[in-house]
């Protein structure tokens, strides 16, 4: 358990659930457990039991509900990261958000989560953010994102200008693809957009992440956000009239 690797028939991703609800809790334990990659092997009704059962357990995966009595998610979520970094272990923490808005989302992001979705998310996608967030990857979804942007908008700073070459360490093309990962666009929708390789995008998400000291995805959406870069309701056409400089070879 705890191992960073990729999703096979051979391999179980271990899973600790962490909800206040029993009722949430079981009904996530049956979908995680239809899947033959998945296994649930401990369930915490609040955030102090959320850490014990990590630190025992060493699971792949915490699904972690922001909103929980005592100590919450994003406090939960700080404290498992931590403590679980420095030791090598890789316990990653899949935040979950109800229906309506959740404030709590950028806290838990800040504390470390790679990734959120919504409660009421098909048991499709929440089986297959699992197995990504497992693999060590992130997961964003755009509907979140969205009203979590509008809803934090007015306190988002003014739009930037794009910076004198010499003051910005990412170049136009990934500042290109850095406002589309903002917008929860995977490296696939981001290529054919760009009309490049994925193998490519991927090459200029990891010199991103690299560039501004960021651990993955998430952490780019939210400085993507905070720094001014992209403002909610911006559409992809404004893209390209940003970043008008020729951008040289894609690659």
């Amino acid at each position: 358990m705890g191992e960073n690797r990729a999703v096979s028939d051979s391999v179980s991703v271990s899973v600790l659930l962490a909800d206040d609800q029993p009722l949430v809790r079981t009904g996530f334990r049956m979908i995680l457990e239809s899947s033959p990659h998945l296994s649930v092997v401990g369930e915490a009704s609040d955030g102090r039991e959320a850490v014990r059962s990590a630190r025992s357990l060493l699971p792949d995966v915490v699904l972690m509900d922001v909103r929980m009595p005592g100590m919450d998610g994003i406090e939960a979520t700080r404290q498992i990261v931590e403590w679980a970094r420095p030791l090598g272990h890789h316990v990653h923490v899949l935040a979950l958000t109800t229906f309506d808005l959740d404030e709590y989302v950028v806290g838990v992001l800040r504390a470390g989560a790679s990734g959120f979705l919504l409660k009421d998310a098909p048991p499709t996608e929440l089986v297959s953010a699992v197995e990504v967030v497992a693999r060590g990857a992130s997961v964003v979804s755009p509907t979140v994102l969205h009203r979590l942007l509008d809803r934090f908008a007015p306190l988002l700073p003014a739009p930037v200008a794009d910076p004198e070459p010499d003051e910005d360490p990412l170049t136009v093309r990934e500042r290109q693809v850095l406002r589309l990962i903002a917008r929860g666009w995977s490296n696939g929708e981001i290529a054919g957009h760009l009309v490049v390789g994925e193998t490519t995008v991927k090459s200029h998400v990891g010199s991103i992440l690299t560039k501004l000291g960021l651990r993955d995805r998430v952490q780019a959406v939210v400085h993507a956000y905070e720094s001014g870069l992209v403002r909610p309701g911006q559409h992809t056409e404004q893209d390209g009239a940003r970043d008008s400089r020729a951008p040289g070879p894609p690659s």
